[in-house]
C-alpha cells in the first residue's frame, strides 16, 4: 500500500510545474531526489522502470516519467493527474508571456534575464546529473568501474553519443539495454535460441478544425510529440524545422526568443510549444499545440504501463532495464554538455567567464548549503543576470 495519497502526490507535480526549473536533466533528478531517496513514495526499481519506459517511448522525457509515477500505485487516474498538475503551471505562464512578446513586440529583455538563468541552470543540472550517476551506476572511484566497469562503458557511450552528434540516438538505448541484458542476465529464449518478441507502439492521432492553419498546428505538433525521442531538448530541432523553415510561423529571432522562454520558466521544456502556438494562433492555437504534444506521450506512458510493470520483474528485463538507464543518464549528461558549450562560448569562440562563474556558484550552493531552494538561486542569477548584461557589458 502507498504510503501517500494521491492529492498528496498531485500537490507534488502541481509544484515541480511551477517552482521546477532546469529543464528535463533536473527535472528527472528532482522526482528521484524527492521522491526515491527522501519521501520514499517511489521505489528505486519503479524509477528505474519509468526511465526506461519514457526512454523507449516518443515525447518529452521529465513528463513520461511524471505520468508513469502516477501511474505506480494509482493507475490511470493517478497518471492522468499528475500529467495535468504537472504541465498546467507552465503552460499558463508562457501563455502570459506569449501575450506579453505579442503586446510589446518582443522580449529583448529575456534575453538579458537568460544571460544568469541559463548559467544558473547549468549548475543546477550538473548537479542533477551528477546525483543521478553515482546513485544509479556507482561512485566515481575505482572500486564502481571495476565492479560495474559495463555499465560505466554503456554510460559513456550514452554521454559521447548525445555530446559530439547533439541528439539522443533510441539505438544507442536499446542497444544498451540488450547489451547489458544478454551479458547479465540472458533470458530462456535467448538460451534456447528461441525467437523473442518485438512490441512496437505507433500513435494515430488526427485532430480536425475548419482552420487550416489549425489544422496544421494540430498536425504538426502532434508528430512532434509522437515521433521525437530523448528529453525535452530533443524536440528543438524539429521544432525549429517546421516551425521556422517548414511553415515560416515564426522568424529566427522569435523561434529563439520562444526556446528561451522555455528555459526561464519552470515545468518541462516542451511547454515552449504553448509559446510558439499562441504566437501563431491565439490562445486556440496554444491549446492545441499543448494538448497535441503531450497527449500522444501520455498514451504511449499509460498503455503500456500495466504490461511494462509485469514483464519488468523478470530478471532478464532487469537487466535490460540497467543497461538502458545506464545509457540515458550518459545522455543526460552529454546533454549538459551541450548545454554547457552553447552557454560559456560566445559567437566568436571565446569563453564568456561570467556564466562559468554563475554555474559554478550554483553548484557550490547546491552543494554545500542544500537548504536553498532552486527557485530563490534562479530568481538571483535573473537579476543579476539583467543587471550585468543591461548595465555593465
Amino acid at each position: 500500500m502507498p504510503t501517500y495519497s494521491l492529492k498528496d502526490l498531485v500537490l507534488y507535480f502541481l509544484k515541480l510545474g511551477y517552482a521546477g526549473f532546469g529543464g528535463p536533466v533536473a527535472l528527472v533528478g528532482y522526482m528521484h531526489r524527492d521522491l526515491v531517496e527522501q519521501k520514499k513514495w517511489i521505489s528505486e526499481e519503479d524509477y528505474k522502470e519509468g526511465m526506461a519506459l519514457a526512454q523507449l517511448s516518443p515525447g518529452p522525457m521529465a513528463a513520461q516519467l511524471g505520468i508513469y509515477l502516477g501511474y505506480v500505485h494509482y493507475g490511470v487516474w493517478g497518471a492522468t493527474l499528475t500529467g495535468v498538475a504537472f504541465v498546467l503551471p507552465s503552460f499558463f505562464m508562457v501563455l502570459i508571456l506569449g501575450i506579453a512578446y505579442k503586446e510589446f513586440g518582443g522580449l529583448d529583455w529575456m534575453q538579458a534575464i537568460f544571460y544568469g538563468v541559463g548559467a544558473a541552470v547549468i549548475g543546477i543540472i550538473g548537479i542533477s546529473a551528477y546525483k543521478l550517476t553515482t546513485k544509479s551506476i556507482g561512485k566515481l572511484n575505482l572500486a564502481s568501474f571495476q565492479q560495474n566497469w559495463l555499465l560505466w562503458l554503456l554510460y559513456l557511450t550514452g554521454f559521447l553519443m548525445t555530446a559530439i552528434t547533439q541528439k539522443e540516438e533510441l539505438w544507442v538505448f536499446i542497444g544498451s539495454g540488450l547489451l547489458y541484458m544478454f551479458l547479465k542476465a540472458p533470458p530462456e529464449w535467448a538460451k534456447s535460441k528461441q525467437s523473442g518478441y518485438l512490441f512496437l507502439f505507433i500513435p494515430n492521432i488526427i485532430w480536425s478544425t475548419d482552420s487550416k492553419t489549425l489544422w496544421n498546428i494540430a498536425w504538426f505538433f502532434t508528430k512532434a510529440g509522437a515521433f521525437v525521442f530523448g528529453s525535452g531538448l530533443a524536440i528543438v530541432p524539429f521544432l525549429h524545422g517546421g516551425v521556422v523553415q517548414e511553415f515560416g510561423w515564426l522568424n529566427e529571432k522569435q523561434f529563439l526568443d520562444a526556446v528561451a522562454v522555455a528555459m526561464i520558466t519552470p515545468g518541462p521544456v516542451v511547454i515552449t510549444v504553448g509559446f510558439i502556438g499562441y504566437l501563431v494562433g491565439g490562445l486556440t492555437g496554444a491549446s492545441i499545440a499543448a494538448l497535441a504534444t503531450f497527449l500522444p506521450c501520455y498514451v504511449l506512458t499509460v498503455i503500456p504501463a500495466p504490461y511494462f510493470k509485469k514483464i519488468a520483474k523478470n530478471q532478464s528485463i532487469k537487466a535490460f532495464v540497467d543497461g538502458i538507464t545506464a545509457a540515458v543518464i550518459g545522455a543526460l549528461t552529454g546533454a549538459v554538455a551541450i548545454i554547457a558549450y552553447q552557454t560559456f562560448v560566445n559567437k566568436a569562440g571565446k569563453i564568456d567567464w561570467i556564466p562559468v562563474l554563475f554555474a559554478v556558484v550554483t553548484a557550490f550552493i547546491l552543494t554545500k548549503y542544500k537548504k536553498i531552494q532552486e527557485p530563490v538561486i534562479i530568481v538571483a542569477a535573473a537579476i543579476l543576470g539583467f543587471i550585468i548584461k543591461t548595465y555593465w557589458l
